[in-house]
């Protein structure tokens, strides 16, 4: 630990699709907020950053607008993306005399130079002294507290908002991965189209993701429930109320379902036999908020025989991963890609 260590924040970001969290060194989960940006259409003013943009999704006026800056899991929006980080940064860098912090950002494990440069850029320029990057799964599942260091092989999928993230770690690498764009917001959009095909009733994503994680399900439930749901007849034009079944949810999910566990079938076909073998015995690890959806770790466990453990916290384990790098810079640094300036 230099003078220099001491004197800095290190924070570490996982900068979700939809939630963003933020991990300072010796403080913990210092910010846990919606990737959500409002802004002013005329003038490009920022107007909110976070849960209060979050609450204007699908209903601001005409000239504000409530964006997402990131679109499975990469920075779709370069300019509102800097923002929000910057202003997540500004938020957990109390000490302005410090030094600049050092900073963890965990990615895709499917992302390309070009998208990973974007996240170290925009990091950068919201005023970070030195940016590294960590692949998604390997955070979770240091985050989760498994050995990644060792030649045994442990299996994680992590479900976020935008992306499925299907992997095989050992020995502080990722042997093989498989990154597929279809997560969270591919569960609430199927809802919404499930219910419009269906019932012509129209509703917003906040509505849908309600929906989902109040009564949606991967596997059949003990005691099917409901709720109602408000929304606009598509043919009168009016708002019209449904109750809709947890049956029904289950029913509108599962093709998108059915891609990720077709995904951890193809990830499991190309696990080398030895690893294999670790994974029958260690089972897979579930991390991510698609982990919290009702039984899919039921659902998983049914189509692959394999052990399924749903991780603590499954929402924070990627940042929680971010946070031990931290704590261990030189430990960890075979996992980490330091920011290069091309």
């Amino acid at each position: 630990m230099g003078v220099f260590d001491s004197l800095s924040n290190d924070i570490g970001i996982d900068l979700g699709t939809a939630n963003t969290l933020v991990f300072v060194r010796g403080q913990g989960i210092v910010l846990n907020e919606p990737s959500v940006v409002a802004i002013e259409k005329s003038s490009g003013k920022v107007l909110a950053i976070g849960s209060a943009a979050k609450e204007m999704t699908g209903r601001t006026p005409g000239g504000i607008e409530a964006i997402r800056p990131l679109k499975d899991g990469v920075i779709a929006d370069f300019d509102i993306s800097e923002r929000l980080i910057a202003d997540f940064i500004r938020r957990v860098v109390k000490h302005k005399f410090l030094m600049k912090p050092r900073v963890v950002i965990s990615v895709p494990s499917g992302i390309t130079e070009v998208e990973k440069r974007a996240v170290r850029d925009s990091a950068e320029n919201a005023g970070a002294r030195e940016v590294f990057l960590i692949q998604e799964p390997m955070a979770a599942a240091i985050g989760v507290g498994l050995p990644v260091e060792q030649p045994s092989g442990s299996m994680i999928i992590d479900i976020g908002g935008g992306t499925s993230e299907i992997a095989v770690i050992a020995l502080n690498g990722i042997v093989n991965d498989t990154s597929i764009r279809v997560a969270g917001d591919e569960l609430n959009d199927a809802i919404i189209m499930y219910l419009k095909k269906n019932y012509n009733l129209l509703i917003g994503e906040l509505t849908a993701e309600e929906i989902k994680i109040k009564i949606g399900s991967a596997f059949p439930l003990e005691k099917e429930i409901s709720m109602e749901i408000k929304g606009r007849d598509l043919v009168a034009g009016v708002p019209k109320n449904l109750n809709m079944s947890s049956v029904q949810v289950r029913e509108s999910l599962s093709e998108t379902i059915d891609i990720i566990i077709e995904a951890v079938r193809q990830a499991l076909e190309r696990t080398p036999p030895e690893l294999a073998s670790d994974i029958l015995e260690r089972g897979i690890i579930l991390t991510g908020g698609g982990a919290l959806l009702r039984g899919l770790d039921k659902r998983l466990r049914q189509e692959t025989n394999l052990p399924v453990n749903v991780a603590e916290d499954p929402l924070t384990c990627v940042v929680r991963g971010t946070g031990k790098v931290l704590s261990d810079f030189i430990g960890y640094s075979k996992v980490l890609e330091k920011s290069r300036r091309d």
